[in-house]
């Protein structure tokens, strides 16, 4: 007699019904420290029970993934995909609903990686929390300056280039001096808005607080910056020793860095037999555009949800593979913009589709990348670009 378990998971209990194929219901209530959570994992083992399905509720359902992975068929189900049954909403019910959809197998499990790659995936988006909270220290140092009435941001690329940290840092040890500070500044910039320019935006008025503000986010920025370089070092060395053959085969794709593979390798794993196909991966990955059409009216045909981090990745590969010269992507991009005239951000978007699609025959393979060539029509029209 088959015997499912549906658990519905919250920060401090865990509601646990265990269904029976004969209609038979076993419903409890359990904490969630480990002896806890022990106590569960031997009720159901006791009761015979098969398979477990449970919500992804944040980080929560974690801790007890650990506990059961080892014991029975583990299914972990985005909520989305859980409609609740009309009526009144209690804990135990939902339960219930998640127990009944395992029994009549109308759910599928997530992708649930390894644990090297949860490893892996830790340290991955922390380097993403890190470079978030790098450009607030950023604003801030800017907005502390542009007070002192300083206006070198007007005139460089970004506040992360060179010229401009090494004022940053030379303001807060004390020296206001503009003449002082124009050495820092790299020549080009200097050629190309004058010196005369770049000498007043250099010329403001800094009070002793405004240095000691700037010399505390500039500590701070340095901090941030190693534990960064932390995470990619141990990124770099979990991948070169476990994954170096993937690693190679992924650097192949045009516009895909070192740093991109590491995102890559640590979302999806080295194995891609969790994706049936390539349509897998990019709907995964949220890059499918949406089918909402009602009276032969289109309502929205934006792209999909899905995994961030490998989204952000893949749009960067795809700016920098439109930019590589002589490959299929650039000549894509080139066709579509230019002869096409499509909207930069949409062809952008697609190649990051393709180049995702790379991605998983290049894993599935263990080949790396050969460019394709194009029809000879869109390849003479970028050639006539070019």
């Amino acid at each position: 007699m088959k015997t499912v378990a549906g658990l519905d998971v919250h920060k401090d209990s865990v509601y646990l019904c265990i269904l029976r194929e004969n209609g038979e219901k076993i419903e409890r209530v359990y904490g969630v420290l480990t002896p806890q959570l022990d106590s569960m994992r031997d009720f159901m083992a006791e009761n015979e029970v098969s398979e477990v399905a449970m919500e992804s509720t944040s980080v929560y359902w974690i801790p007890i993934w650990r506990v059961l992975v080892d014991s029975f068929e583990l299914k972990l189900v985005n909520p989305y995909f859980i409609k609740q049954l009309p009526g009144r909403k209690s804990d135990v019910k939902d339960a219930q609903w998640i127990a009944e959809c395992v029994m009549k197998e109308l759910i599928r499990g997530s992708f649930i990686p390894p644990p090297l790659i949860q490893q892996l995936r830790l340290y991955d988006r922390r380097i993403f929390e890190l470079n978030a909270e790098l450009v607030r220290k950023y604003s801030k140092i800017d907005a502390i300056l542009q007070r002192c009435n300083i206006r070198l941001s007007n005139y460089v690329s970004n506040t992360d280039c060179k010229s401009y940290k090494n004022v940053v840092k030379r303001i807060s040890e004390g020296v206001t001096s503009p003449q002082e500070l124009l050495m820092l500044v790299h020549k080009r910039i200097i050629n190309k808005h004058g010196e005369d320019t770049i000498l007043a935006a250099l010329t403001g008025v800094v009070s002793e607080a405004e240095i000691d503000m700037l010399a505390q986010y500039v500590a701070e920025s340095a901090l941030l910056e190693d534990n960064k370089n932390k995470c990619i070092e141990k990124m770099r060395e979990i991948c070169n020793r476990e994954f170096e053959e993937q690693m190679k085969n992924l650097q192949t794709i045009p516009g895909v860095s070192e740093r991109s593979a590491l995102t890559v390798l640590a979302e999806i794993g080295p194995d891609v037999n969790a994706f049936p196909s390539a349509k897998h991966l990019v709907s995964w990955c949220g890059f499918n555009p949406r089918n909402d059409e009602s009276n032969k009216k289109i309502k929205s045909n934006k792209i999909t949800h899905g995994n961030r981090f490998i989204r952000i990745a893949s749009v960067q590969c795809a700016w920098a593979a439109s930019r590589t010269k002589d490959c299929y992507f650039s000549k894509f991009y080139a066709f579509h913009t230019q002869v096409r005239k499509k909207f930069k951000l949409k062809v952008v978007v697609a190649v990051a589709r393709k180049i995702l699609v790379c991605i998983w025959h290049i894993l599935k393979f263990n080949v790396s990348y050969k460019d394709f060539e194009p029809q000879k029509s869109v390849d003479k029209d970028c050639t006539q670009l070019a």
